[in-house]
């Protein structure tokens, strides 16, 4: 069951602030966890670039992806090997994915410039660019929650801020082996970070599930809107807020006709302490969840994460 969903559009060049936040908070981060963001500093022409070559690594033979195949984090994962709901009994989902890290710790794996040119160059400016984004993004959130707005900062989560871009690439239903099992683009899951900002190429397939205890679950499509981020909260500021800010259920179903996408996720700096927020508990609402340090929450929900 599927409704069509209309979110909030934040603007991140609105001169009020304060009005800003407030957008946030409530019809953003409380009422969907998910939202739109415009006047994001973020070139379309660069968008564009980035989905050129996205489709050009994808279009290489397996063996040839398989060279770069994930290490670390980095690097290109198959068709299947990816599994994001651990519940499903079914095989991994139906996408192919390649993942750019944090650029300065050497550990990120390039396809060769003879074979692909200025694919490097491209990812970095787009890694760069969106990282810009969402630091902006994260002090209107501070802001939201009636924190200073380089709070973030003051806590380390931005000495060092993890920024993954994830490419996606998924195949049209008629591209891929004929199964009588139920088999997902992406199947259902939260994001494990702060912020996740997504860009897409138009085509449906998008899906958010706003209570995600309720049986039977209402899903939602997410229409895209040209040049807008789609922005959704994860699981790390879902902690930090003590679950007034939601990190909303969500997949992909399997696209009719072929998809891609460009994910960039923002995660704190790898010693940042996750802990309630001082404003988002009391006697009623004590913390739901112990401290953590963000780099040893994030390696265990990235280990369950892999089809074994």
């Amino acid at each position: 069951m599927s409704n069509a969903l209309q979110l909030p559009i934040i603007d991140l060049a609105s001169p009020d602030r304060f009005s800003t936040a407030n957008s946030i908070r409530q019809q953003a981060c409380i009422d969907h966890g998910f939202f739109y963001l415009v006047n994001h500093g973020v070139d379309e022409e660069l968008v564009k670039k980035v989905f050129e070559q996205s489709s050009n690594f994808f279009s290489f033979p397996i063996e040839e992806k398989m060279k770069l195949a994930i290490k670390n984090h980095r690097g290109y994962t198959a068709l299947y090997a990816e599994k994001l709901d651990t519940t499903l009994t079914t095989k991994g989902d139906s996408k192919e994915t390649f993942y750019v890290g944090p650029l300065a710790d050497g550990l990120n794996q390039w396809p060769l410039e003879e074979d692909l040119p200025s694919w490097r160059s491209t990812m970095e400016t787009y890694h760069q660019k969106v990282l810009s984004a969402g630091t902006k993004l994260l002090s209107l959130i501070a802001l939201s929650l009636k924190l200073d707005e380089d709070f973030f900062g003051k806590v380390g989560a931005l000495n060092e801020p993890l920024g993954f871009i994830r490419l996606l690439h998924y195949p049209g239903s008629g591209d891929l082996d004929s199964s009588s099992e139920e088999v997902y683009g992406a199947s259902a899951h939260s994001d494990y970070g702060m912020i996740t900002l997504l860009m897409t190429d138009g085509v449906p397939g998008l899906q958010i599930c706003r209570e995600k205890s309720k049986q039977p679950q209402v899903w939602e499509d997410v229409p895209s809107i040209s040049g807008a981020f789609v922005v959704n909260i994860g699981d790390m500021l879902e902690r930090w807020t003590n679950c007034l800010f939601r990190s909303t259920l969500h997949r992909v179903l399997p696209p009719r006709q072929e998809r891609y996408s460009v994910a960039f996720f923002m995660e704190p700096s790898k010693d940042c302490i996750v802990e309630c927020l001082g404003s988002c508990c009391s006697e009623a609402h004590p913390p739901r969840f112990p401290p953590i340090k963000a780099s040893d929450y994030l390696e265990e929900r990235l280990r369950l994460t892999y089809v074994k």
